[in-house]
């Protein structure tokens, strides 16, 4: 009796500090009806996340939660939510949680994925020396020249136009990274690439997926509990597919960290290699050993960020604008006539153009807004418990900066799924969160930018895009439809892509101003 007593005592104890401590902070945000122990489990959908999270915010307002199996879920629907929590509070919600899925797929050297704390400073450490502010500057001859490349390879050959923007996005970031040139359409190194492409598009986003959010399972039966690893499950268990797509994966994400470093350091034996991060930074692992502060997994990891991240962006964002400008025709009109009447018809656009050409900017800006690239980034994670606007968020929280849901938020946009530059001319704010948020943020999203810019500012002074046609002329019109994983891109779709005149088409061929 003593030893029921005692434990019916415990037991009213442990309720007890339950219960204060549910007193002690305000409610959750608000958020679905949830099932019995799986939570909102089932709701969460394998694609289009980002949608989903969008219709939440018109039900349950713009910041909600969703509760799995050990895990709270916030999403952030709202622009000032995102800046007042990742930005203003970055210090609490800075960390990641552990992607399983990622990992497996061989991504355990990306900085996106670290946890917070001194290794994530000093890969972004090592980013920043070469994609800081100032130092970018620095590349925008490089930007210029691979611009005109640009234009010129969709002069000659514009049935391959995805193919163009991929090698002008690769381009400027291999010579960074690598220090390595592409001189033809077959180089290794864009094969690499395009693989890489493919896998973050098809994946499962970190932090969105049964492997990620759930990596233990526990079943009780006779009498005794089982716990399982879910990534270590066989593939016809339900919730595995991510991880077993994953491990499909890992062939080309291994290819993409090992094949660059053996290519530069073969350079290096013949003494060919060009100046670049990687054999900066080799050559001060050969000199210092042990005494340099950067591994060798650490050098390979910050490269292949680099490489990765800024071409396969760039590239899905050039191919939203080429989408954008195939279904609003008006809008490519006016922006052309703006950089008629601006630089003339005489020579192409360059960087120094850009303070002139608004409506320009509207177009970038629009194009990062419309489709994101990234529609719920990769999800940051609470370190502290924390209030906001009288809603509790659970220390260890999923915090999901839903850019799809900011960018749709009909308070902020006036008929937010249309392409609109002249939203900004009409005092609209520019979008956020395409780069991130807080001490996450793109680090070479500076470079990216520019690189963006003058790739569409060069095409817009060139080409005019346009549908495809039936054989009797009927215009075919692509669908709005993408392809989204941890990155977003349309689906594949064809287009007339022509000089606009003449002049246009020599300014091409010549290149320069």
């Amino acid at each position: 009796m003593e030893k029921v007593a005692l434990l019916l005592a415990g037991g009213l104890l442990i309720w007890t500090l339950i219960l204060q401590r549910q007193q002690k902070h305000p409610p959750l945000p608000p958020g679905p009806p949830a099932d019995p122990i799986i939570g909102h489990l089932r709701m969460i959908p394998k694609d289009d996340p980002g949608g989903f999270f969008y219709e939440l915010s018109k039900k349950y307002g713009k910041i909600a939660h969703l509760r799995i199996p050990g895990r709270t879920m916030i999403i952030l629907n709202s622009a000032q939510a995102a800046m007042d929590l990742l930005d203003k509070r970055s210090g609490i919600y800075s960390d990641r949680i552990t992607s399983h899925v990622f990992e497996l797929m061989g991504w355990a050297y990306n900085v996106g994925f670290f946890s917070y704390g001194e290794r994530f400073r000093k890969h972004r450490r090592m980013l920043n020396d070469y994609l800081n502010h100032k130092k970018c500057q620095s590349y925008l001859p490089l930007q210029a020249l691979e611009g005109r490349r640009l234009v010129q390879n969709l002069l000659y050959n514009p049935d391959r136009f995805g193919d163009h923007l991929n090698r002008f996005s690769t381009s400027l970031i291999l010579r960074i990274a690598y220090g390595h040139e592409i001189v033809s359409g077959d180089d290794p190194f864009l094969k690499i690439v395009s693989d890489v492409e493919h896998c973050l598009s098809e994946c499962a986003a970190p932090g969105s997926n049964l492997v990620d959010l759930m990596p233990i399972s526990y079943f009780n039966g006779l009498n005794e509990g089982l716990f399982l690893i879910v990534k270590d499950l066989p593939s016809w268990f339900p919730g595995t597919y991510p991880a077993n797509q994953a491990r499909s994966y890992r062939h080309f994400i291994d290819l993409m960290h090992d094949y660059p470093v053996e290519h530069v350091q073969k350079q290096m034996v013949e003494g060919t290699a060009q100046a670049s991060f990687l054999r900066n930074h080799l050559e001060g692992l050969q000199r210092e050993g042990s005494d340099y502060p950067y591994t060798a997994d650490d050098i390979k990891g910050v490269a292949a960020v680099m490489y990765t991240g800024g071409a396969d962006t760039t590239w899905s964002t050039l191919s939203i604008f080429m989408l954008a400008m195939v279904l609003y025709p008006s809008v490519q009109a006016q922006a052309q006539e703006e950089i008629d009447e601006s630089i003339g018809r005489d020579r192409l656009p360059n960087f120094n153009d850009r303070p002139n050409l608004p409506y320009i900017e509207g177009v970038l800006q629009e194009t990062y807004r419309w489709n994101n690239t990234a529609p719920t980034g990769i999800p940051h994670c609470s370190m502290e418990d924390d209030i906001y606007n009288g809603m509790f968020i659970p220390k260890g929280s999923v915090i999901v900066a839903n850019t799809r849901g900011i960018t749709l938020d009909g308070d902020v946009y006036k008929e937010p799924r249309i392409f609109d530059p002249s939203r900004y001319l009409r005092g609209e704010p520019y979008p956020v969160g395409h780069f991130g948020f807080g001490r996450r943020i793109c680090p070479g999203r500076h470079l990216a930018d520019s690189s963006v810019w003058i790739a569409i500012a060069s095409i817009l002074a060139v080409f005019n895009i346009s549908p495809v046609e039936e054989a009797d002329g009927t215009p075919i019109l692509p669908k709005e439809e993408f392809i989204s994983g941890i990155a977003s891109h349309p689906k594949p779709f064809k287009c007339r892509i022509v000089p606009r005149n003449e002049k246009a088409r020599a300014n091409a061929e010549n290149g320069y101003d």
